[in-house]
């Protein structure tokens, strides 16, 4: 019963391998086609230089980040089971995967931001120079809330003492490290983060049905001057962005769920069971979307403001 129970688990084991793998390598594969053809379509398009564009270039690239240096290494990572490589690579590695994830989330929040502000408050329009400013902030904070990951993770022994067996492994301060860091993460990461999207998008909502509303009321020739303020250009820009942002929360509520749920429950299933495999490698899959959701808007004649 013993050799049939370990045949079995072995065999569960590789069937399990080989979906992360094929899963992994067509998420690197659609990111990095994706995203690449959104960078050439914004560099082609004669609207280039607006602030939608400029603020979706640097969201494909954030996108790109996190496919080179979080899917790419994983995928490698998974085929050979191991880490092969000094431990310098290694804690660069998990320094960059985490780059990207930050830089990808702070890049919507700015979109989105951005957009609310275009809806509700047209007259304070953002300058370019502030828009750089902001760009190049979120950059700098995802660079600065990465390096923990260069302290936490090296290149470990992980077998019995002596063994030779060495992986890049995390090392958390018992019993409270890894609750705190794994909630921190999520807090920075995803839950204030998708706290402020809502916020923006429930105004935006507010705000449309509130110009519609009053679009409705012929009589007061003031309301329909107003309706004005929000152009179809800005409802096509507002819808794009809301089809990224919930990519971006069906991508990620899994991850975060899975990943709060074994860090705060001893009895949660670890490495291993095809359903919590599933939840962990499919969350990248947000940084393939942006692609399908931006390509039907560039054929339009009006600028993105």
């Amino acid at each position: 019963m013993e050799v049939s129970f370990s045949s079995y688990s072995r065999s569960l084991l590789f069937e399990v391998a080989k979906v992360e793998v094929t899963v992994l390598a067509l998420v690197l594969f659609l990111a990095l086609a994706g995203n690449l053809c959104v960078l050439l379509a914004i560099h082609t398009t004669k609207h280039s230089q607006s602030r939608m564009y400029y603020f979706m270039k640097h969201l494909s690239i954030a996108d790109l980040v996190v496919a080179i240096f979080q899917v790419l290494p994983q995928l490698i990572w998974d085929i050979t089971f191991r880490f092969y490589g000094p431990d310098i690579l290694c804690r660069l590695v998990k320094y960059l995967q985490v780059v990207g994830m930050f830089a990808s989330t702070y890049m919507l929040v700015l979109m989105s931001v951005d957009r609310c502000l275009a809806i509700c408050q047209p007259l304070r329009s953002l300058h370019r120079r502030k828009d750089r400013f902001y760009v190049i902030f979120s950059w700098v904070l995802s660079l600065l809330f990465s390096i923990p990951q260069m302290f936490i993770f090296s290149l470990t022994e992980v077998g019995s003492a002596g063994s030779g067996v060495y992986d890049c492994w995390g090392d958390f301060v018992k019993p409270w490290g890894a609750k705190a860091y794994i909630t921190w993460i999520s807090l920075t990461i995803y839950i204030i983060p998708v706290a402020i999207l809502s916020i923006c998008y429930g105004l935006i909502s507010f705000k449309i049905w509130q110009n519609f509303k009053l679009k409705t009321r012929r009589e007061q020739c003031i309301s329909l001057t107003s309706v004005k303020l929000i152009s179809k250009a800005k409802i096509t820009t507002v819808k794009m962005t809301f089809v990224i942002v919930l990519a971006y929360i069906v991508c990620w509520t899994p991850f975060f769920s899975v990943q709060m749920w074994s860090a705060w429950d001893p009895a949660a299933p670890r490495e291993g069971r095809l359903n919590f495999k599933y939840d962990t490698e499919c969350a990248p899959l947000n940084s393939c979307t942006i692609h399908l959701a931006v390509s039907q808007f560039f054929n339009t004649e009006e600028p993105y403001a």
